[in-house]
């Protein structure tokens, strides 16, 4: 009884710590739970929102529904979803809400997709900048590339001169990228250097761009404020769920349980017993006695080399150090990264290599030529 009252409570708590422009009404969610056909739109659309959100895309609620469907489907395929049944429901979006309810709990647990969301519609007054040098961990973690893939992947013939043209386009775009973020860092660079020494906050020392925005524009804060409201009610909607997520759990296990009675037992169990020692590798991999591995979001901070001097590493004049790491370190640890990568790749060429020769002397009369 206490878990039925419960339950009204978490699913709400769910949806407002949702990003608003992808909310989606509790009710629709009880009405997946049994199936409806009615709440199968609103799914997709949910979906599509938050996935195109955490990836950083652009998108708007007028995409056409296929369009929409297409992409949710790749994207659960690139984050490991395996389950058949929903690469198997219309492009029309006519059926299959419970599948969807299932794909997106799966994204709450298997993704976080909730932390993901908050963290990248977050509120930024400061210049971040991210950094990753972990081992990316393919070989344990990865889909296997023998699998077959959905519908929308890779079946079929695929003419060579298309996969050309598609590595050239990514080059071509590569490279557009990189041109803007470093235009991006001297942009930066100037706004840190002339506002150096004018912030109140001494570990700081300089303005951000946010922050010299809203001292050009002071009618800007009312905006700000707003944000940051919105940003505390979702925040206030996350704590709340995370004390009533149970509840959710106990009430979607009932739901995969009336799953696993029309699927087969043997094979199931097989699947969960690989997973298993999939992630006991991962764990034995992290592990591991590697070096300091550094993940997530940085403030930009600009030093000189005068006043590194002075106020040591984390560029603080306060007694508590302020932990930082500084763009030498970043770096150094990234070209070790790209010098592993650049092994690998040499490695997995010459394997390809050997394949394809080997393939090419079991046909008769056909001449191939090495690009």
């Amino acid at each position: 009884m206490r878990r039925s009252r419960a339950l009204p409570g978490a699913v709400g708590a769910l949806c407002r710590a949702l990003p608003p422009r992808s909310r989606l009404a509790p009710d629709i969610l009880r009405r997946a739970r049994f199936d409806r056909p009615q709440a199968t739109l609103g799914f997709w659309r949910l979906l599509y929102a938050v996935l195109k959100q955490i990836h950083g895309a652009e998108w708007t609620e007028s995409d056409a529904i296929d369009t929409q469907i297409r992409f949710v489907k790749s994207a659960l395929w690139y984050h490991g979803y395996g389950r058949p049944e929903l690469y198997q429901l219309p492009s029309d979006g006519s059926a299959g809400s419970r599948e969807l309810l299932l794909a997106f709990s799966w994204l709450l647990h298997r993704v976080n997709l909730l932390e993901r969301l908050l963290a990248r519609n977050r509120v930024k007054t400061g210049d971040e900048t991210s950094v990753c040098t972990c081992e990316d961990d393919l070989t344990h973690s990865g889909r296997d590339t023998t699998e077959i893939a959905p519908e929308y992947g890779l079946e079929g013939r695929v003419d060579v001169r298309y996969l050309q043209w598609l590595n050239g386009k990514l080059r071509f775009q590569w490279r557009s990228l990189h041109a803007q973020h470093q235009e991006h860092c001297k942009l930066l660079h100037k706004i840190h250097l002339f506002t150096s020494g004018s912030h109140t906050d001494q570990a700081l020392g300089h303005f951000s761009v946010t922050e010299t925005d809203l001292i050009r524009h002071p009618e800007n804060y009312s905006q700000l404020l707003q944000h940051l409201e919105l940003e505390t009610m979702q925040l206030e909607a996350f704590l709340e769920w995370k004390q009533l997520e149970a509840v959710y759990w106990q009430w979607m296990v009932k739901t995969r349980e009336e799953e696993l009675q029309k699927e087969d037992f043997c094979s199931k169990l097989g699947k969960i017993e690989e997973s298993v020692e999939l992630k006991l590798l991962d764990l034995m991999n992290h592990g591991a006695p590697n070096r300091n591995r550094m993940h997530g979001s940085c403030r930009l901070v600009f030093r000189s080399k005068h006043s590194a001097s002075k106020t040591g590493f984390g560029g603080s004049v306060s007694k508590e150090p302020v932990p930082a790491v500084s763009a030498p370190e970043v770096i150094r640890e990234l070209r070790m990264r790209e010098a592993s990568l650049q092994r690998e790749l040499k490695q997995l060429q010459d394997e390809c290599k050997q394949r394809l020769d080997g393939i090419a002397e079991r046909l008769d009369g056909v001449i191939c030529i090495s690009p």
